[in-house]
């Protein structure tokens, strides 16, 4: 279809998507001329856009209700690369809610579809305007870039594209996570993005060494001081400090073995006081690095030996039984479900696999690294993880999956079950939970009557 032709016909997506963010984009597209027609890539979209590679397309549930039966894979590509071209040219827009609608619609794309070619021909101009973001604009645009950054590097690999991408925005991520008067949310986002960049392109062990310091110098001011009580109490920062403590823990799944080594000596002792804090995801945070940390301990030294392993394991059984009244029903509930696992992790070096389904492929999560591997990148991702996992080469090679799996239009639209039948499932599904939370009030009126 001609150009000129193009930018005249409405685009899939039209103007009902996107929400407040969106407008804002679609104003400054307005005064820009020749992009009024573009919207920001929001997730609605992104069913769209990508049809049948819906990230969940293996859960009846999870399939786009109104989404074409048949598509036109070459018109689609193409409008969503013309969509994305603009968005690229809103990342300059002097509006800062239309930059950061602009990046956010640019990261939802890359994380619903495979756009390695389109991304490797443009990296150095969105490498700039993350950059640029990141340098002039306030928190909520600085997290959309951040963001934007880790996708870019995931899309692209490691190699010397990322490598580049990351020699660039590297110092800056370090900066604002270091920087004090910084925004908390920002420097939350900049260390799982940061951690997640590092872990695909860094070649330079001393910067990976150097990463890890940067992580260490924020996550251990929340170590329980010799001067403090038993429980350390949250602060504002405590949501940097879990965000910087899973990142830290994420390289160090790659580091050499005397690196870790020399990192255990220096935190299987502390780490645990993490443990006492009164947020709970810093527990669950702190819980999960040490079943981690375990782990590696234990690969490298089949007869690793932990000193205080009867106390640590009282705290986790604590935590795994905990009941206090003055905690949410479900946060206890969350915390007794990990800590049933950790403590099995460092009892009986036990893991609980588990069993990710993405179209006709399975993977098996059987070990922490892989479990935090996978809940990192699913952070990132999103509703795209299942997407990236089917089609991205770089996480499966991460997870060892292989090549990926081509699957032709007529076998995918074999998968997709009709709205009628979806409603027959849920249907039956409901009606099911009815019947045994029926039977069990029942039964707890009988426990009653007879007391």
């Amino acid at each position: 279809m001609p150009k000129n032709k193009k930018r005249n016909t409405p685009h899939r997506g039209g103007s009902a998507g996107g929400g407040g963010s969106g407008a804002a984009a679609a104003a400054a597209a307005t005064a820009g001329g020749q992009h009024r027609n573009v919207q920001p890539f929001s997730d609605e979209d992104a069913s769209i856009e990508t049809m049948s590679h819906c990230s969940g397309y293996s859960d009846p549930s999870s399939f786009a209700e109104d989404g074409p039966e048949v598509l036109d894979e070459e018109g689609t590509q193409e409008d969503l690369e013309y969509k994305l071209k603009g968005l690229i040219d809103l990342t300059l827009d002097k509006s800062a809610k239309t930059r950061q609608a602009a990046l956010e619609g640019i990261k939802n794309a890359l994380a619903s579809k495979m756009l390695y070619e389109f991304i490797l021909e443009r990296r150095m101009t969105l490498t700039d305007s993350i950059e640029r973001c990141l340098k002039k604009g306030k928190s909520d645009e600085q997290r959309a870039a951040a963001a934007l950054a880790s996708v870019l590097c995931i899309q692209l690999g490691p190699g010397i594209e990322s490598e580049e991408i990351l020699k660039t925005l590297g110092p800056i991520l370090k900066k604002i996570i270091c920087d004090g008067s910084a925004s908390i949310q920002a420097r939350q986002t900049c260390a799982t993005c940061f951690g997640v960049c590092c872990f695909i392109a860094t070649d330079d062990i001393t910067e990976l060494y150097s990463t890890l310091e940067c992580f260490e110098n924020v996550f251990t001011k929340s170590y329980l001081k010799e001067k403090d009580t038993t429980v350390i109490c949250s602060t504002p920062n405590t949501v940097l400090h879990i965000s910087s403590l899973l990142a830290w823990t994420l390289l160090l799944t790659i580091c050499p073995i005397n690196e870790v080594k020399k990192k255990l000596e220096m935190h299987f002792h502390k780490l645990p006081s993490l443990l006492s804090c009164d947020d709970v995801n810093m527990r669950i945070a702190a819980g999960e690095s040490l079943a981690l940390l375990f782990e590696l301990a234990r690969g490298i030294e089949s007869d690793f030996f932990y000193e205080d392993m009867e106390s640590l394991t009282q705290m986790l059984r604590a935590l795994a039984t905990d009941g206090n009244k003055h905690r949410a029903k479900v946060d206890k509930r969350k915390q007794r479900s990990v800590f049933r696992d950790v403590l099995r992790a460092v009892e009986e070096r036990d893991f609980p696999t588990e069993t990710i389904k993405f179209g006709p492929e399975r993977m098996y999560i059987d070990c922490w690294v892989k479990k935090h591997t996978y809940d990192t990148f699913k952070e990132v991702l999103g509703s795209g993880m299942q997407y990236h996992l089917q089609s991205n080469e770089f996480l499966r090679n991460v997870f060892e999956l292989g090549p990926p799996v081509m699957l032709d239009a007529a076998t995918l639209k074999t998968m997709k079950i009709s709205r009628f039948e979806r409603h027959l499932y849920n249907s039956a599904a409901f009606k099911a939970r009815t019947k045994a939370r029926s039977k069990c009030r029942d039964k707890r009126a009988d426990v009653g009557e007879f007391f």
